[in-house]
């Protein structure tokens, strides 16, 4: 079978790090036709270097990065240093990439691929905000119907907020992105806190990274050494959840995973409960589902498969 077509759409991150390393390291599962970069973390002119650093890290410097929005579509950019650091990639010393950044906005090239490549064979795997995706289906809704799934790290349920009481980062940041983005008609899979705070690191398995005597094992471990303090001081873990990872072993691997097809609605407009995913897990409501919800994760396999891949680099 062929590799799956991909678009990754991503805000960089220690955690979109891995995915996107997972990703260029699997080439017989997936094809990367380009990585859009947009505001989240850290503004865009830092997710968009440090999806070049990426790259370079893991010697694709032919992949090709585009610079996407720089702000939600109706809000006040909230960012995540206090997560990932002031550059959003802190922990190893990292230099300057210098693979260059493609012309044109990416936006522009989610557009153009889509309707360039027959209709059903991208993937869209956003892995932060989601306001490149839905900015795209605003300008050009004639590719909505051309998308194969959207893949996407986001929301949660029985695990609630991590930046309010009731919402995930990546919804809250741009509620208005995310509603568009549900109530698109794209098949659409989450991976939503309740899958990714199970895919938690441990010291054996960073060690075991930095074992590897690569330069990828070496730079991954001390990413993850400095990501995971946050979650271990916050929530009293044994490590940090790598959020995003998810999505693209999803795509490598489904039976990984464990979810339910529910309707997903997204809150816009209390000032409580702004940019929660209100997931009918029970059905109560009787809407129509528009999205495979995830509930559970084989870790070990998770890990298993990750460090497989990596080790590749």
């Amino acid at each position: 079978m062929a590799p799956r077509k991909i678009i990754i759409d991503t805000d960089p991150g220690q955690d979109d790090a891995f995915a996107i390393l997972l990703a260029l390291a699997s080439p017989e599962d997936l094809e990367v036709l380009g990585i859009c970069a947009v505001a989240g973390n850290v503004p865009l002119a830092l997710t968009q270097r440090n999806s070049r650093i990426v790259c370079e890290l893991a010697g694709r410097r032919e992949v090709r990065v585009f610079a996407g929005c720089e702000a939600p579509l109706k809000r006040k950019l909230v960012t995540a240093e206090y997560v990932h650091g002031k550059t959003g990639l802190d922990g190893p010393v990292l230099a300057e990439p210098t693979m260059p950044l493609q012309p044109g906005h990416a936006v522009d090239f989610i557009i153009d691929t889509l309707r360039r490549e027959p209709v059903g064979t991208v993937t869209l795997c956003p892995l932060g905000p989601l306001t490149n995706i839905a900015t795209a289906f605003l300008k050009a809704p004639d590719i909505v119907g051309r998308v194969q799934e959207i893949v996407l790290m986001g929301g949660a349920y029985f695990e609630v907020g991590n930046v309010t009481p009731t919402a995930e980062f990546n919804i809250y940041v741009d509620p208005e992105a995310a509603e568009i983005v549900f109530k698109s008609g794209v098949p659409l899979v989450v991976m939503p806190l309740d899958v990714t705070h199970k895919a938690l690191t441990s010291r054996r398995w960073i060690e075991g990274l930095r074992s590897m005597g690569t330069e990828v094992g070496r730079v991954a471990a001390d990413w993850a050494d400095f990501f995971e303090r946050f979650d271990v001081s916050k929530y009293g873990s044994d490590g940090g959840p790598l959020h995003d990872p998810c999505v693209i072993a999803y795509l490598i691997n489904p039976d990984l995973f464990t979810g339910r097809r529910i309707n997903v609605e997204i809150e816009t407009r209390s000032e409580l409960t702004l940019g929660m995913t209100v997931a009918d897990w029970w059905g109560v409501t009787g809407r129509p589902a528009n999205a495979l919800f995830m509930g559970a994760l084989d870790a070990r396999g998770f890990f298993d498969l990750l460090t497989e891949r990596l080790a590749r680099l």
